[in-house]
């Protein structure tokens, strides 16, 4: 009998000692909760600290990339005058294909829409380009080539360097 009392004994202490354990660990969990979402809040922020600049430069970086790849500022940097369509063609595909390639690391810092509005405008240039030789002669200059792009740009309702840019702009906005 004194060996039942003595087990009796260490199971009702057990019991007692698990129950204070759960009712402290309930008491403090709220609490180490509250500590740890305070703690990754931190985190979060100092690495927002830190982010933000590049973040920043990121989406000028990619505002002047659609402006350098819009073709009234392309063709002025390349001074087509002198070159055949075909020639100024596989310059200007060369230059929105360098200037891509260039920025291509920002996408890092600047959110998947604006990305894929970048790269779809690449496409869209570089089709518009090629577009705009395969409407021309095959003995066509290079301003024959210039002068036939800018007039198709002209005519379009919305220009889509500028929607391009107003789209990344409303992006960036979100930021803040």
């Amino acid at each position: 009998m004194v060996l039942y009392d003595i087990l009796l004994d260490i199971l009702k202490l057990t019991v007692a000692g698990v129950g204070i354990v759960l009712v402290a660990f309930y008491l403090f969990k709220p609490y180490m909760d509250k500590t740890q979402r305070l703690q990754v809040l931190e985190l979060k922020k100092a690495a927002d600290n830190q982010t933000l600049p590049l973040r920043l430069q990121a989406y000028e970086r990619i505002v002047l990339f659609v402006e350098r790849i819009n073709p009234a500022n392309l063709l002025v940097r390349l001074n087509g005058s002198a070159y055949s369509a075909a020639d100024l063609l596989r310059l200007a595909v060369q230059e929105v294909n360098d200037e891509y390639q260039h920025n291509i690391t920002q996408q890092v810092y600047v959110s998947s829409r604006a990305w894929a509005v970048v790269r779809r405008l690449k496409d869209d240039t570089i089709g518009l380009l090629n577009g705009t030789l395969r409407s021309l002669p095959e003995n066509a200059t290079g301003l024959e080539f210039s002068r036939a792009l800018l007039t198709h740009l002209s005519q379009l309702e919305n220009n889509p360097y500028e929607i391009a840019a107003g789209m990344i702009h409303k992006d960036l906005e979100e930021l803040f």
